[in-house]
């Protein structure tokens, strides 16, 4: 390859990295909702507060990862006894596996925003795929800091039992209701 060429190349190459952009999730808007039945009398909900990731956006591209770590032990119930039976050996097992993950290395863009976002959530140490259905996004200038702001609203449902949990099972219920508000702040 002449040397001309090849520096076309390396700038071609430099122009489609430079493109890509990297988020940092905003923990204090991010966190996952879930919901479950509970013996058909009712929806019970519950939350994780603390998580941790990254958002990369290629906007010429129209593509987009995340990978994002949750600290099950975070799960909020509303009552500490009841967290506690959640961390338990019945339910998240949060001993043996303090995070779940989820990973999507690879998602397209339909026109301005993610098209579902397909991935590999990893819960009690058993990896599936998952789909999100993107809800609200948005990309703009934060209201208050001199940065981008990217927010979306996500959904899926998950059958516990894929992922090993089968305690009480059918009468708490195996399909799992998952609703994310997530909001990232572009690196500076």
């Amino acid at each position: 390859m002449k040397p001309r060429h090849m520096i076309a190349l390396l700038s071609m190459f430099a122009a489609t990295a430079a493109g890509a952009e990297s988020y940092t999730i905003d923990h204090r808007h991010t966190f996952p909702v879930f919901e479950v039945s509970h013996y058909g009398f009712s929806l019970q909900r519950g939350r994780f507060n603390k998580l941790a990731g990254k958002l990369e956006l290629d906007p010429g591209a129209k593509k987009g990862s995340v990978d994002i770590s949750i600290d099950m032990t975070s799960v909020d119930m509303g009552f500490e006894d009841w967290n506690k039976q959640m961390r338990g050996e019945r339910f998240f097992q949060t001993d043996k596996f303090p995070q779940a993950r989820f990973v999507a290395r690879d998602f397209a863009f339909d026109a301005d925003r993610p098209a579902p976002i397909s991935g590999e959530l990893t819960l009690l140490g058993v990896t599936r795929p998952v789909q999100l259905k993107v809800g609200q996004w948005r990309c703009a200038k934060h209201p208050i800091l001199p940065r981008q702001l990217c927010g979306a609203d996500l959904e899926t449902a998950i059958k516990r039992s894929d992922f090993g949990m089968n305690a009480n099972l059918p009468g708490i219920g195996d399909e799992v209701r998952i609703t994310i508000p997530v909001e990232a702040i572009k690196d500076s």
